[in-house]
C-alpha cells in the first residue's frame, strides 16, 4: 500500500491502523502521480506491480490513465456525485442533507435531485440554503452546488429512472415510498442506497461494500472496486485425435476465408 506521509514524515496512525486490520504487509510512505509511476515501473526500493488502484486527485487520476497498459487499473474516478430519486413521500430535510454530504468533497462535485414533485423540490433548495449556514464547508458547498448541482423535476418515475440510467452516478439513493420496486430498473450506478434511511455516509463509513466507485457516467461501463477486480482468467483447451480429426476441416476453411494459410498448414500438417 502506498499513503502519503504527514509533514512530519510519519503515516497517518488511523491508515496504519486500517492497513494492520486489513493484512497489509509492506507500506510506502508516498502518494500522487509520483508514487503510481513508482508502482508501475518500479524504483530501487519500491517493487513493480500489476495493478493499482485506489481514488486520488486529478493527478492521481491522469497518471493512472497514461499508465494503463503498463499496469492494469480499476477505473478513472473524477469528482465525487450523488443524484437523489425521490417521489412525494420523500424528506427535503434529508435530501438537501445527503446532496451537501458530496457537495462538501469538492468544489467540482456533483449533487443532483431528480423528483417527480415540485413541493419536494422547493422545500429541498430552501433546506439547503438553511442547512448549509452550520456547515463547515459551507463554501466547497455553495461552490460545488451553484456549478455543479441541479434539481430537476420529471413528469413521473419512469422518466426519472431513464434519466437515473442515463446520467449513471457514483452514489445513487432512492428515497421513495417503495425503494426495492426499483431493483433491476436502475441500471447504471456505482452504488445503490435504498429507502430514507439509507444514506450515502452510511455507504462511505459502515455499511460494508466497496467504496471506490466509477464516476462520471462510467457506472454504464465499469464496476465498483472488489474482490472480482482482482481475478484473471486464462482459458484452456484441450482436443483429442479424434476431436480435431472431425473438426478440421471447417478449421482449414475458417482459416482459409481469411486469407491465414499458416493457420490452415497447422490443421493439414496434422492430417496428411
Amino acid at each position: 500500500m502506498v499513503t502519503p506521509p504527514s509533514k512530519d514524515g510519519r503515516p497517518n496512525p488511523d491508515i496504519m491502523a486500517a492497513a494492520y486490520i486489513a493484512g497489509v504487509d509492506r507500506v510506502f510512505l508516498m502518494g500522487g502521480a509520483q508514487a503510481v509511476a513508482a508502482l508501475a515501473y518500479g524504483t530501487e526500493s519500491v517493487p513493480k506491480v500489476d495493478k493499482i488502484v485506489g481514488p486520488g486527485n486529478i493527478f492521481v487520476a491522469t497518471a493512472k490513465k497514461l499508465l494503463y497498459g503498463v499496469v492494469d487499473i480499476d477505473m478513472i474516478a473524477g469528482p465525487s456525485e450523488i443524484l437523489v430519486l425521490a417521489d412525494e413521500s420523500a424528506n427535503p430535510k434529508f435530501l438537501a442533507a445527503d446532496l451537501m454530504s458530496q457537495a462538501e468533497h469538492d468544489k467540482l462535485a456533483s449533487a443532483i435531485l431528480v423528483t417527480t414533485s415540485q413541493r419536494i423540490a422547493d422545500e429541498t433548495s430552501a433546506e439547503i440554503e438553511r442547512q448549509v449556514q452550520a456547515l463547515s464547508r459551507k463554501e466547497i458547498i455553495e461552490e460545488s452546488i451553484t456549478n455543479f448541482g441541479v434539481i430537476i423535476v420529471c413528469d413521473d418515475m419512469d422518466k426519472a429512472v431513464e434519466m437515473a440510467n442515463g446520467l449513471a452516478p457514483e452514489h445513487l439513493e432512492v428515497c421513495c415510498e417503495n425503494p426495492l420496486e426499483y431493483v433491476g430498473k436502475l441500471d447504471n450506478a456505482g452504488s445503490v442506497f435504498l429507502g430514507n434511511y439509507s444514506p450515502e455516509p452510511l455507504g462511505d463509513y459502515f455499511a460494508g461494500p466497496n467504496h471506490v466507485l466509477p464516476t462520471s457516467g462510467t457506472a454504464r461501463f465499469f464496476s465498483p472496486l472488489s474482490v472480482d477486480s482482482f481475478v484473471k482468467k486464462s482459458s484452456f483447451i484441450y482436443y483429442t485425435d479424434g476431436a480435431l480429426r472431425k473438426d478440421k476441416d471447417d478449421i482449414v476453411r475458417f482459416a482459409n476465408t481469411e486469407g491465414l494459410t499458416a493457420h490452415a498448414n497447422s490443421i493439414i500438417v496434422r492430417y496428411e
